[in-house]
């Protein structure tokens, strides 16, 4: 771990004026956009999670660009990356790390796994078992990894991206409910249009344009933007309805929105709010966060999906 990677005390964090935070995501999806075409709302959605100190799923078909946007945001922040391609042999310690003895000094090592960076790709987490998965329960939730009884924090700021397909399912594992809850938001990103997939295969024609993309932002930045989106205001009347929303779901779903569930939504309402040059939270915010924010945490006994129940939830909890 460098010093750049060292967990700060965060009161020590200086944060960026509002402005200044809004004009770091602007210039990060504007670079982003140089490699990905047509998806600014889910460069958008990667951001306020990793603003937000949360996590990411990104589910969809094979093909779309799924790993490459986690690749070309990472790249643009200038962070510490690994990728882990998950594949039904690995193992929880090919994740986390293991400890390893040393011949020489006859004493147990600890050899850092992939977990141990700023940004870390989860490609293809359904296709390695619940036990290997459940590797980044500790992790996600507590920003520490414990081996042979040594907690070992992981570096600041930490963020997970996680890409899963949902096709093929008798060759996948479904995600633990425990470990889906961790995730502050879950996206698509669906296919592209004709214009912009014939744009995309006009940049392709030559070398990748990943390979030239340089970072717009530092360590720094992103740690003061996370002290920024921490320091907005989210006012009672705000939290009362975030509230009175996740009890909806709660009626109407085997299995509502959980406590975790509300703290990540008032967090991402509150980088959204950044986003758009404010520094308070507006009801408006918490409604264009929740269906990424709470859709996939909702189980029902029906077909209705999770994104409905909150979709519902919306509609008939009135702002007051």
């Amino acid at each position: 771990m460098t010093d750049a990677d060292a967990v700060p005390d965060p009161d020590s964090v200086p944060s960026l004026p509002v402005d200044d935070a809004a004009e770091l995501t602007t210039r990060i999806v504007d670079n982003v956009e140089r490699v990905i075409v047509g998806h600014p709302d889910a460069i958008e959605h990667i951001l306020v999670a990793l603003f937000a100190r949360g996590h990411l799923l990104l589910e969809d078909v094979p093909g779309v660009g799924k790993t490459m946007l986690a690749r070309a945001v990472a790249t643009s922040l200038d962070c510490s990356f690994k990728r882990v391609q998950f594949t039904p042999d690995l193992l929880p310690s090919d994740v986390t790390g293991v400890s390893v003895f040393n011949e020489k000094t006859r004493e147990f090592e600890f050899r850092a796994g992939p977990v141990f960076a700023n940004v870390v790709l989860g490609d293809e987490i359904n296709r390695a078992p619940p036990k290997t998965q459940a590797a980044l329960l500790e992790v996600m939730e507590e920003r520490q990894v414990t081996v042979d009884g040594d907690a070992r924090p992981v570096p600041d700021p930490f963020t997970v991206i996680a890409t899963q397909n949902d096709v093929e399912p008798g060759q996948t594992y479904d995600l633990p409910v425990a470990e889906v809850d961790r995730f502050t938001k879950k996206i698509r990103l669906g296919y592209p249009t004709e214009a912009e997939e014939t744009k995309l295969l006009g940049r392709l024609a030559g070398d990748h344009p990943i390979e030239s993309l340089e970072p717009v932002a530092t360590v720094e930045d992103v740690r003061r933007a996370r002290r920024t989106v921490a320091d907005v205001t989210v006012r009672e009347p705000v939290r009362a309805y975030v509230a009175r929303l996740a009890n909806h779901t709660r009626e109407h779903a085997r299995l509502g929105v959980s406590p975790r569930g509300t703290i990540a939504l008032v967090r991402a309402s509150q980088a959204r709010a950044v986003f758009e040059g404010r520094d308070f939270v507006t009801p408006d915010d918490v409604q264009r966060e929740a269906p990424t924010v709470w859709g996939h945490r909702i189980r029902t006994d029906t077909d209705v999906e999770g994104a409905a129940v909150v979709e519902r939830a919306l509609d008939d909890v009135a702002v007051e």
